[in-house]
């Protein structure tokens, strides 16, 4: 019995672990042939069929054309503004509105939490949201892309339950030493739930810097494109000529493949970067907002 229970066991684990290094290949090799595409040789890529598991022919030229493109350093420039004050924001108003919901001598509580998140599951569309944007007069301004998402409720919702994990006893002694609610928040709070702000942090970040749909609608004016929606005409328009001005009709196509694969790393790598910052608070983080309900 013990025998086989054992070999059970290692069978389990076997499968176990081939499945996982399956979904590590299918999650990863993506991204390495992208990768790898983005520094090979431009005709030596167009003739190469199936997989693709290292550079063919060392090349950056692809980068090069891409850094050279003013349009790509006017995404960047306001895809970090888009990222800076929009997750300023969206960090400040969510930390409030979770801190009133969990309060339990908040008037009407359970309404106001039933109220927003009634918004998860409807809203009044994509129209009537164009409409009101139009009216306070944000159209073809990057705070339109900011300030109608200044709070998600998923994060809120999340954020709501770590601030209820914080024992009231906290709360009470500050209170008793004359604190207000803005002390106790950003002195006692926000210190004391750091893991669920960098979850929060890398949420809202990782939206900001993959939105396109909306600047799409709300933008006009093309030197307000965030990275997102200049990477959007790139791949879809196929609006690699300027990149690749000097080259014959034929090596224009060819370069444009390459480029195309090295404009994806430049709007991808960076956000990548930020996870091995939060990767230890994640996990914790994501628990904290879940357990206690």
């Amino acid at each position: 019995m013990h025998k086989n229970a054992g070999l059970a066991d290692k069978t389990f684990d076997v499968v176990i672990h081939t499945v996982l290094l399956a979904l590590v290949v299918i999650t990863l090799y993506p991204l390495l042939y992208v990768t790898f595409a983005s520094i090979s040789d431009a005709s030596q890529l167009i003739s190469h069929t199936g997989f693709l598991w290292k550079p063919l022919g060392l090349s950056f030229s692809a980068y090069e054309s891409v850094f050279k493109n003013p349009s790509i350093l006017t995404g960047y420039r306001n895809t970090l503004f888009i990222l800076v004050f929009g997750v300023a924001i969206n960090l400040f108003l969510t930390a409030l509105g979770a801190y009133v919901l969990s309060r339990k001598n908040v008037m009407w509580n359970k309404a106001f939490i039933f109220i927003i998140v009634f918004t998860m599951f409807f809203h009044g569309g994509l129209i009537p949201l164009y409409l009101v944007v139009k009216g306070v007069g944000l159209i073809d301004s990057l705070w339109a892309t900011i300030i109608p998402f200044s709070i998600s409720t998923f994060n809120l919702i999340i954020m709501r339950t770590a601030f209820m994990a914080i024992p009231e006893s906290l709360e009470e002694s500050a209170k008793i030493d004359g604190a207000n609610h803005f002390t106790i928040l950003f002195k006692i709070i926000l210190p004391l739930s750091m893991p669920v702000i960098a979850v929060m942090i890398l949420y809202y970040a990782v939206e900001k810097w993959n939105g396109w749909f909306y600047a799409s609608i709300f933008l006009k004016d093309r030197d307000l494109f965030p990275l997102q929606v200049i990477l959007r005409e790139i791949l879809i328009s196929n609006s690699t000529d300027s990149m690749s001005q000097g080259a014959s009709a034929g090596d224009q196509f060819q370069i444009g493949e390459t480029i195309k694969y090295a404009t994806i790393m430049v709007a991808t790598v960076p956000i990548l970067l930020v996870y091995p910052f939060v990767q230890k608070y994640f996990v914790k983080g994501v628990m904290i907002g879940a357990l206690k309900g």
